[in-house]
């Protein structure tokens, strides 16, 4: 079990970030192993076969056999959400004592695996590694990260705003009480359980970093006690972000209110917010608020106030419309 020891200047100084690079290295746990989450899978199928000339074995080597990733290659953010490219930065100006220690320590009991052997020479070696290193995740960002970056950051927002409204109403109990059943928050201290190593360190006035992310299976902690207290945590939404967009035959209420407003319309046949819609339809919110705006006029759909967003779903005179066009279902046999 790691736990946080946080008092109440930690408390205040809680804050999220977005990590384009966590990302990046937390993905390659579901390349390494699908079974991690067959949410991923329509993901994990796309990229394999873009990875091309890349040393995938060298990409694999990152993540230890129990699944710990090197501190240096996720640095703290020092920003809500910085670029891919800056955080890489960071990464390339890690000393070789600093990349040794962490390789070492992430892949221990086991023994360094063969693509980074130069991680037990002498620091120029270990140097040259890192760059290696670096050179390969800006390849592999490029190729199975970057494109979808921007979907995978609203569903993270999207994520972020949840939490925060959690912790307005319920503070730190509220805040950790769904985030997953592996954490416990109790008398000042958070526990994470269920986890390989473990550690127990005061945040000091340090504060606690939390980041959502779209591949990480489980809350992760720092592998080291002596980086300062963060956690990777899964966000909410994940299941739609590589799903398709309904393909009902609705092409009776497409003539009647144009493909967008259609589409719009079929969606909302649960509560939705204006970012996740423009997340699922991959279009801007200022497009999807113009045709929501229609559709609320002409009482297709409704719109209520959830804390600081404004939900849409169809009324029962959408409801009906939606119903009617896409006609009588049928079945193959």
């Amino acid at each position: 079990m790691i736990s946080f020891v946080l008092g109440v200047e930690d408390l205040a100084d809680t804050r999220f970030a977005l990590s384009p690079l966590h990302e990046t290295l937390f993905s390659l746990r579901v390349l390494q192993d699908p079974g991690l989450s067959a949410l991923h899978l329509p993901w994990r199928r796309s990229v394999l076969g873009g990875l091309g000339a890349l040393d995938t074995g060298l990409l694999m080597s990152l993540v230890a056999q129990r699944r710990t990733i090197p501190d240096f290659l996720t640095p703290r953010p020092t920003s809500f959400a910085p670029v891919f490219e800056e955080e890489l930065s960071v990464v390339r100006r890690t000393s070789p004592d600093l990349v040794r220690h962490d390789l070492l320590l992430a892949h221990a009991p086991d023994p360094l695996p063969d693509a980074l052997r130069d991680a037990a020479a002498d620091d120029a070696s270990v140097a040259g590694l890192r760059d290696a290193i670096c050179d390969l995740l800006r390849r592999y960002w490029e190729v199975a990260i970057e494109p979808m970056w921007p979907q995978m950051r609203l569903v993270l927002e999207a994520d972020m705003t949840y939490r925060a409204r959690q912790l307005a109403l319920g503070g730190a109990r509220l805040l950790f009480a769904d985030m997953h059943p592996n954490l416990r928050w109790r008398d000042g201290v958070l526990h994470v359980h269920k986890m390989i190593g473990g550690y127990r360190v005061a945040a000091s006035g340090r504060g606690l970093l939390l980041l959502p992310s779209v591949f990480a299976h489980k809350p992760s902690p720092p592998v080291s006690p002596d980086e300062p207290p963060s956690l990777v945590y899964p966000s909410r939404g994940v299941a739609t972000l590589w799903g398709a967009v309904s393909t009902a035959d609705t092409a009776a209420l497409t003539s009647l209110l144009g493909a967008s407003r259609a589409r719009l319309l079929v969606l909302l046949e649960e509560p939705l917010p204006t970012v996740e819609l423009a997340r699922r339809l991959r279009v801007t919110p200022s497009a999807v608020s113009q045709h929501l705006r229609v559709l609320h006029a002409t009482g297709l759909v409704t719109r209520t106030r959830d804390g600081r967003q404004v939900l849409y779903r169809r009324s029962a005179l959408g409801d009906g419309l939606a119903t009617n066009a896409a006609g009588p279902r049928t079945h193959d046999r």
